[in-house]
């Protein structure tokens, strides 16, 4: 206990660079919560954009990118409905430098690496045989996280601990490591779970997305309940990071009556 009194101790002196922001306006659906941030919007960026091409890369070595065009076009295709709606919560989203890509996996699972970096596994899409509107219930979802900064908070907290445990190695003559931006996202995207709060607010803004691209919002029910039943069946990945409850349920079957105005009012394709 002592230990980690000195650790926080430490990183609360080093914390001086840090900021609260406000990533996103509210939407529809609420959310409004300030976010503390210690590394630059511009470093996640650019550190995505490594990690994102690293992925890329591997997937196309394995023979794993795009495998079915006509799959990824679909999902491209909703992608693309779905970011016409992001400058509702921010503007700059307009001018990001989305990529969506498929990769060819058994792992149900899916994510959106900070500045739109799409990648959605062949499986979620064909175990669950989602339709469209489900489909763009899990991409919204993803977008929500990067809209957000999820990413940029979670790498923010790591890196306090960082400065932290490398003040109190200095202080014993152990030296101090430097954490990698790059790294640290791949770590955040594919071994860290977000926080319930994060998951509550991707929900949130995913469904309020879906829902002005013109995409049924009450698919988001039917989606998390197929997820539901895949994690009982024993499916790994996505479900591990992305719990599937009845508070869940309730919570969107709540915001329905904001939403559906605004599916109404969409243009239906």
């Amino acid at each position: 206990m002592k230990y980690v009194s000195m650790t926080l101790a430490c990183a609360g002196l080093l914390l001086s660079g840090c900021e609260t922001v406000s990533t996103t306006a509210p939407g529809a659906v609420g959310v409004d919560r300030k976010q503390w941030m210690m590394v630059s919007e511009a470093e996640v960026e650019q550190g995505a954009v490594q990690a994102y091409a690293a992925e890329v890369d591997k997937a196309r070595q394995q023979g794993a990118l795009n495998a079915d065009p006509a799959q990824a076009q679909r999902v491209r295709a909703i992608a693309e409905r779905l970011i016409r709606q992001t400058p509702v919560f921010r503007p700059d989203a307009a001018n990001w430098h989305w990529a969506v890509n498929v990769q060819k996996s058994d792992q149900l699972n899916a994510y959106c690496m900070p500045g739109g970096k799409i990648m959605v596994y062949s499986a979620l899409i064909e175990q669950l045989k989602l339709s469209d509107a489900e489909l763009a219930t899990v991409i919204g979802h993803e977008m929500a996280h990067a809209l957000r900064e999820h990413s940029r908070e979670a790498v923010s907290r790591a890196q306090a601990e960082q400065l932290g445990l490398g003040a109190l190695a200095q202080l014993a003559g152990l030296g101090n490591a430097s954490l990698g931006i790059a790294s640290a996202l791949t770590d955040v995207t594919f071994n860290l779970p977000h926080s319930r709060g994060q998951e509550s607010e991707a929900d949130r803004i995913g469904l309020e997305l879906m829902a002005r691209a013109g995409y049924d919002p009450h698919a988001a029910l039917s989606l998390w309940q197929k997820m539901g039943q895949a994690s009982q069946n024993g499916a790994p990945a996505f479900l591990s990071t992305h719990p599937s409850d009845s508070s869940r349920l309730a919570v969107l079957q709540s915001l329905l009556p904001r939403v559906m105005p605004l599916y109404a009012a969409a243009p239906k394709h």
